[in-house]
């Protein structure tokens, strides 16, 4: 059986995760040492007492990668894994990448650090914001936001799945535009619980100081191909491969095309490598022939080891 391993972003954190996995392999909590020591804190320690610090960007972009990549490296404990191609959500990229071996697993720890720093300052507390619109196709999402006339910014930025896109921009902005969405036919919009609007314009001042950290990043190619969020395809090099972190910033994350592209390759199974299972759900939206695998706990990642030996 084809399949791809896919890692999910901010939003799929919890307080407790990945407890269950710890308990029964010690290369979790390992890879969250390894982590810690990079941070200078105890990273595990806040995903399991510390709500309020997991939920704040700094904290979450390398805590979303130690737990995709623990988990990743359960799976590979289990079985021999061959993957046809990896691919993360917005920050899972980075894990993707960590995964497939292209980025150092200590780097990119310090490097979504340093993302989620250049992220949170770009724009002032209260100024941005991030909203789901559920039930509306991806042209009249962007034609209405292409429509607003106000000095603000509001963009198009993830495109999820069939039906389901998050814009982002200024808080104004994207609040009168939740209300032409609603007025358009939407089933929701729904205003996001985050402090940063992340892949919109507003981030264009972070990438630009991104990218001369990016530029002195020892990338390499990886054992696997990892889809890029930015054009649902893999890098050609090293150099396209770090022009495309850097657009990531400020240019939609397009995960309905990385899903289809997969299953052009011949994938006929994800299995989604972290806490949650957001885009389990996401891919069963986009194409219903896929099948999909939560790697949760031990439970499911027997099951998971049973499907694909």
């Amino acid at each position: 059986m084809s399949y791809a391993i896919v890692f999910p972003g901010q939003g799929s954190q919890s307080l407790g995760m990945l407890s269950d996995l710890a308990d029964n392999f010690p290369s979790v909590k390992n890879t969250f040492e390894d982590a810690s020591d990079v941070l200078g804190f105890d990273l595990w320690k806040l995903t399991q007492e510390d709500q309020e610090g997991l939920n704040q960007t700094q904290n979450t972009q390398p805590a979303m990668l130690a737990a995709g990549y623990a988990t990743y490296r359960v799976l590979e404990c289990e079985i021999d894994l061959s993957p046809t191609c990896m691919a993360g959500h917005s920050l899972g990229e980075y894990t993707a990448l960590s995964a497939s071996g292209a980025l150092n697993f200590s780097d990119g720890i310090k490097l979504v650090r340093q993302r989620a720093e250049l992220m949170q300052s770009a724009v002032s507390p209260g100024v941005g914001a991030m909203a789901a619109i559920l039930g509306l196709d991806d042209k009249t999402v962007i034609k209405i936001c292409n429509d607003y006339t106000g000095k603000d910014i509001v963009e198009a930025v993830n495109f999820n799945a069939n039906g389901q896109v998050v814009i982002a921009g200024n808080k104004e902005a994207v609040n009168i535009t939740c209300e032409a969405m609603k007025a358009a036919g939407a089933k929701r919009a729904v205003v996001l619980p985050v402090s940063v609007p992340s892949h919109c314009s507003l981030m264009n001042g972070a990438a630009t100081a991104f990218a001369n950290i990016v530029q002195e990043l020892d990338l390499k190619m990886g054992n696997v191909d990892v889809l890029h969020n930015v054009d649902a395809a893999k890098a050609s090099d090293v150099v396209d491969m770090k022009a495309k972190l850097v657009t990531q910033l400020y240019k939609p994350v397009l995960w309905t095309a990385t899903v289809q592209a997969m299953h052009t390759m011949g994938v006929e199974k994800l299995i989604e490598s972290g806490p949650g299972k957001v885009l389990a759900g996401l891919t069963r939206r986009i194409d219903k022939s896929l099948t999909v695998n939560a790697a949760l706990n031990t439970d499911s990642i027997a099951t998971i080891v049973g499907e694909i030996e």
